[in-house]
C-alpha cells in the first residue's frame, strides 16, 4: 500500500496541497488543492485571512480522504516573519497583519534608540528589512501595547496552522530565525535583546527543528476531515524548504529561490555576523538540518505580477515574458531593491516615477516596463553573486534556480548571461518538495538531505542553460 506525505505550501498570492510517494526509488508528487491567498485591507491594515486559510487546509484534507488518499503525515510552510499573538487560553489578540502593512514605518528609528544596527547585525546576523518580526513586534509596542501586555504565545503564521491542525504550540526554528530576535551562533532566542526591546519573554516558546513530530491531528479536526495523521514539522520557512529541494551534488553550491522574492545564496555551516557581511546586507536564516542559509533578499517577481494584474486578463506572464524579450533591453537601469517597489499603490506608476527621479527614460508600453524589471533582476542576481563568492572565498560555476522563477526561461537565460553562470533550473515546486522531503527524511524514507536530494536528481526533470548561451536539450 502507498504511504503518502503532504505539504501545505503557502504563498502570498495563492496556496497549494502536494501529496508524494515513492515510486521505486523515484519520487511521485500530485496537487491535490489549490486555493488563493493575498493580503487585504481590514481595521485600516494589510492582513492575512488565516481563518480561511486554515479553512482551504481542511478542505484540502477532506479532498484527500475523497480521493482515497489519506497522507500519513503533513505538513505547511509559509513566507517568514510575520505572526499572531495568543492569549493564556490560545484565543487569538487582533489579526494577522502582513509585512507589506506600512505599520512599521519609522520603526528602525525607534529601535536605534536602543541599540545600534551594527550591534543587531553581530547578535541576529539578519539582513535589515523594515518588515522583520523585530519592527512589527515595536510597531504593537507602540500602538497596540494591550496585546502585548496580554500575549502568552507568539506562533509565526505556520505555526499558528500547526497549532490550529493539533492543538499544540510550536516555535520552528527556520522560520523563528526570519525574526531577528535569535542569537545567530547559539541559534536561540536572544532574551538580553528581548528583554532590552521591553516585549515579554514569555510569548517566545521552545525551539523546534524541522523534523520534528509536532503531534496528530485534533479530534475536532479529525472529524471533520474524515481521518488521522503525524504533522510534522518541516523547514516552515519557505526558503528553507526549497533549498532542501535544490538538486546539487557538491558540497558548496550557489541557489536562487525565485519566487515572488528572489533569495540567492548558499548553504553554510556557520553564520557571517561580519561588519562587511552587513554592509553587503547579507542574511543568515536558519537551514535544514542545522545549517545556515547564507542570502540577500531581492524583490523578484513580485514586480512582475504587481505590473500583470495591473494590465488586466488580457496580459499572461506568457505574453508580457514575450513581448519583453522581442522589445529587448530598454535604456534605463531599475534597481529592483529600492524601496519605493515594496508595495506601491501602482506599480506601474512606481517603475515610472523611479526612471523619472532618476533621470532617465521613462518606460511606456508593458514591455518596456517588463524589460525594466528582468534587466534590473538579472543585474542584481550578478551582484549578488559576486558578493557571495567575495565574502565566502568559495566560487561556484553553477547557480541552481529553484520555484517558480525557474520556469521563467528568458529571466533565466537574462540569468545565465549577466553573471557568467551555468543555469540549473528546476524543480520548479521547489518549497512543496522541500518540505515533503524533510517529512520523509523523518519517517525514514531518506537518511538525510544527501540522499533526498538524489531523489530530487532522479524524479524532476532538471534544465540546464550554459553560462552565457542558449538552453541545451
Amino acid at each position: 500500500m502507498d504511504r503518502y506525505y503532504l505539504a501545505v505550501d503557502i504563498g502570498a498570492s495563492s496556496g497549494k496541497m502536494v501529496l508524494a510517494r515513492m515510486d521505486g526509488d523515484k519520487l511521485s508528487t500530485e496537487e491535490v488543492w489549490r486555493f488563493p491567498n493575498g493580503a487585504k485591507k481590514k481595521n485600516s491594515r494589510r492582513c492575512w485571512d488565516v481563518d480561511a486559510l486554515f479553512s482551504e487546509i481542511k478542505a484540502g484534507l477532506r479532498h484527500c480522504a475523497e480521493i482515497g488518499k489519506k497522507p500519513s503525515s503533513m505538513g505547511v510552510d509559509t513566507w517568514g516573519v510575520d505572526f499572531v499573538l495568543l492569549d493564556g487560553e490560545n484565543n487569538r489578540l487582533g489579526d494577522a497583519v502582513a509585512y507589506r502593512d506600512s505599520r512599521t514605518a519609522g520603526m528602525d528609528a525607534k529601535l536605534r534608540e536602543i541599540l545600534t544596527e551594527e550591534e543587531l547585525y553581530a547578535r541576529t546576523g539578519i539582513q535589515k528589512q523594515i518588515f522583520n518580526t523585530i519592527y512589527q513586534l515595536l510597531a504593537v509596542k507602540e500602538q497596540e501595547p494591550e496585546l502585548l501586555e496580554k500575549a502568552e504565545h507568539l506562533l509565526m503564521i505556520p505555526d499558528y496552522l500547526h497549532f490550529l491542525l493539533t492543538g499544540q504550540i510550536s516555535a520552528e526554528y527556520t522560520n523563528a530565525s526570519t525574526t531577528q530576535l535569535l542569537d545567530a551562533k547559539t541559534r536561540s532566542w536572544d532574551f538580553d535583546l528581548i528583554d532590552r526591546l521591553g516585549v515579554p519573554r514569555r510569548i517566545f516558546g521552545e525551539l523546534r527543528q524541522p523534523g520534528y513530530r509536532l503531534g496528530s491531528l485534533s479530534p475536532e479536526v479529525r472529524e471533520e476531515v474524515g481521518f488521522d495523521c503525524d504533522v510534522v514539522l518541516p523547514p516552515t520557512h519557505d526558503t528553507g524548504s526549497a533549498v532542501l529541494a535544490v538538486p546539487a551534488e557538491e558540497k558548496d553550491f550557489l541557489f536562487l529561490s525565485s519566487g515572488t522574492w528572489s533569495l540567492i545564496g548558499m548553504e553554510r555551516p556557520e553564520p557571517d555576523c561580519s561588519a562587511q557581511s552587513r554592509e553587503a546586507n547579507f542574511t543568515n536564516e536558519g537551514g535544514f538540518g542545522g545549517t545556515i542559509r547564507y542570502l540577500k533578499n531581492i524583490m523578484g517577481l513580485w514586480m512582475l505580477q504587481s505590473i500583470r494584474a495591473e494590465l488586466g486578463d488580457e496580459y499572461s506572464f506568457a505574453r508580457l515574458c514575450d513581448e519583453a524579450e522581442a522589445a529587448g533591453k530598454f535604456p534605463a537601469e531599475v534597481d529592483v531593491d529600492d524601496p519605493s517597489f515594496l508595495a506601491p499603490q501602482s506599480m506601474i506608476d512606481a517603475v515610472r516615477a523611479y526612471c523619472a527621479r532618476t533621470s532617465q527614460p521613462v518606460p511606456q508600453t508593458p514591455a518596456e516596463l517588463a524589460s525594466c524589471v528582468y534587466f534590473g533582476l538579472a543585474e542584481r542576481y550578478k551582484a549578488a553573486a559576486k558578493e557571495l563568492a567575495a565574502l565566502t572565498g568559495v566560487s561556484c560555476p553553477r547557480l541552481y534556480i529553484v520555484g517558480g522563477g525557474s520556469k521563467d526561461d528568458y529571466l533565466n537565460r537574462l540569468t545565465a548571461a549577466a553573471t557568467g553562470l551555468e543555469i540549473s533550473t528546476g524543480p520548479s515546486e521547489g518549497t512543496a518538495v522541500g518540505n515533503l522531503l524533510a517529512q520523509m527524511i523523518a519517517g525514514g524514507v531518506f537518511r538525510n538531505a544527501a540522499e533526498a536530494r538524489a531523489a530530487v536528481r532522479r524524479s524532476f526533470p532538471i534544465g540546464l542553460i550554459p553560462a552565457g548561451g542558449s538552453p541545451k536539450a
